[in-house]
């Protein structure tokens, strides 16, 4: 993803809140791969110290727009990317809430018919392909209509890093349907509306226990009769909470790379943690500029 992004042209990345050590780098790190051009959004006296205490000169591929506050930030960077000065929308220092407030205002075009949604992908080892997992950081408890707009821009990721028809598991504690678990409700009420043809370019199995969704021979063992089933491409999660713990297991006690944005805006959103690594935040430039 890395290779593919330096080869895009004419991609400029807006940064909400660029003045702290962390983005500018990253922003280093990211000009040296070639992956795009910066806009950096923030106290235009911070950037420069930093820029200066790197020895980085003045480039086009930088430009600086001074914020007089966060608040300030976050509108010159979503504006930037709504006039199309910028292609894609990066956080910096700033509040998450802040910024997806802004995103969401009506006094810009961010916003689209599908709803927004939190794609991770990860590179696991010993794992036979990536894994796309989602939401993790963005949509609560989503309901079921909810999950499908999620779904549908998992998709359209996976297609996006040549992931075809992927193998969507809708997650689950256990693999039957429980009127008291209203996770397997919905799994089941996905897998059906994807046989349908309402949910499309995908093959959804659920409910299925993370196991199942992995591990073909675990999904043999329990008798699970399904094509997909131990395959996944793409895990939808039943909530917050599990798609949070299931992507920190997985960077910190399964030593996976990751890369990860907001979907369903109409430009990506880099959407980095400040606990993410370097490299991660590389890897989520990288996915969303092969996204556009």
């Amino acid at each position: 993803m890395l290779k593919s992004a330096s080869l895009k042209q004419k991609v400029v990345v807006a940064i909400a809140g660029a003045d702290n050590r962390e983005s500018i780098d990253f922003v280093i790190e990211a000009l040296t791969l070639k992956l795009a051009k910066f806009l950096l959004v923030g106290d235009e006296y911070v950037i420069r110290k930093y820029l200066n205490e790197n020895s980085i000169p003045d480039d086009e591929a930088l430009q600086i727009v001074h914020a007089i506050s966060k608040e300030d930030a976050a509108h010159l960077a979503v504006r930037a990317v709504d006039s199309n000065q910028a292609t894609i929308l990066m956080k910096g220092n700033i509040p998450s809430r802040l910024l997806l407030k802004t995103v969401l205002n009506n006094a810009y075009g961010l916003k689209s018919t599908s709803g927004l949604s939190h794609v991770a992908v990860f590179e696991i080892p010993d794992y036979q392909q990536l894994l796309i997992v989602t939401d993790a950081a963005m949509n609560i408890a989503p309901s079921l209509m909810e999950k499908k707009y999620i779904i549908e821009n998992a998709v359209k990721v996976a297609n996006s890093i040549g992931i075809v028809n992927p193998n969507v598991i809708a997650l689950a504690a256990v693999e039957e349907v429980n009127p008291s678990m209203q996770a397997t409700i919905d799994a089941a009420a996905l897998t059906l509306m994807n046989r349908r043809g309402q949910i499309k370019n995908c093959q959804i199995e659920g409910p299925l226990a993370l196991d199942n969704a992995i591990s073909v021979i675990s999904a043999r063992q329990k008798g699970i009769d399904s094509e997909i089933a131990g395959k996944a491409d793409i895990i939808v999660v039943p909530n917050i909470e599990v798609g949070n713990v299931l992507y920190k297991s997985l960077v910190y006690f399964g030593k996976a790379k990751v890369g990860a944005f907001i979907v369903g805006a109409k430009t990506p959103i880099v959407f980095t943690s400040r606990a993410d690594s370097l490299e991660a935040k590389l890897y989520s430039l990288a996915l969303s500029i092969c996204s556009l």
